[in-house]
């Protein structure tokens, strides 16, 4: 497991490359390409950026996502028929068989100072401190019945969004890896993920208004990827924000 380990602390560093990337041309990529390449591996481990990092912020990265956006179809929401979370596969699958599920490997990448669960490998989270993006707030997060969910993992574009702009169209496989990719899981504060819930960028924004800027780049880049669709308010919502980051 010291491959493992020493894997995470190196891909913290390639936070701003892998934003960078992800956020830029290659985010629209081919949603099919294995969880294992070295883009995806960076994004497990990248640490959150500061405001001052926001690749959002970038005027070049804002015109990427501008143009991006421009590029989905914009179509109304579907019914919500078929849902569940099973359409996505098991919550938390090891997509990338690193030994860890997905919520374990957010965490370890989101927290700072984490430290992890006696006996597994430094891959359960144990406690750690989350700079959370949503709120601004400090949060430490103490794994527990009563504490864990101070801070959960948020699904950026939602899953149940997601099968009604065009996920229930793409493979199972696909969902599964929507429902697992870094680019669209993020560490946040409990009740605001709850408040969240299925919401759109046209119903729901995070409270922090420093982080709406890389928050509708994120939307576009992960709907893109997996040729999802928006629907005009959505649309026109992410527009209003990007435009007001230049």
């Amino acid at each position: 497991m010291k491959d493992k380990t020493i894997s995470r602390r190196r891909s913290k560093a390639l936070t701003l490359l892998t934003a960078a990337l992800l956020l830029g041309g290659l985010a629209g990529c081919d949603a099919a390409a294995s969880p294992g390449t070295a883009i995806a591996k960076a994004a497990r481990g990248a640490a959150p950026s500061t405001p001052a990092e926001d690749p959002a912020a970038n005027p070049d990265e804002v015109a990427a996502a501008i143009a991006r956006l421009a590029s989905i179809p914009v179509k109304g929401r579907a019914p919500k028929t078929g849902y569940s979370r099973d359409q996505f596969g098991a919550a938390w699958a090891d997509v990338d068989h690193n030994g860890c599920d997905t919520r374990n490997d957010i965490l370890a990448r989101d927290l700072t100072g984490e430290t992890f669960k006696p006996g597994t490998h430094d891959c359960v989270v144990a406690a750690g401190t989350l700079a959370d993006k949503y709120t601004g707030k400090t949060i430490k997060f103490v794994r527990g019945a009563d504490t864990s969910s101070a801070v959960q993992i948020d699904h950026i574009v939602p899953l149940s969004l997601a099968w009604q702009t065009g996920a229930q169209l793409i493979s199972e496989d696909n969902r599964k890896q929507f429902a697992n990719d870094p680019l669209n899981l993020m560490a946040a504060d409990g009740p605001s993920n709850m408040a969240k819930s299925d919401k759109d960028a046209a119903t729901w924004l995070p409270p922090n208004k420093a982080f709406r800027c890389e928050y509708a780049a994120r939307m576009t880049a992960v709907k893109a990827k997996y040729k999802l669709w928006v629907t005009r308010p959505e649309h026109d919502a992410i527009e209003g924000i990007l435009t007001s980051c230049t």
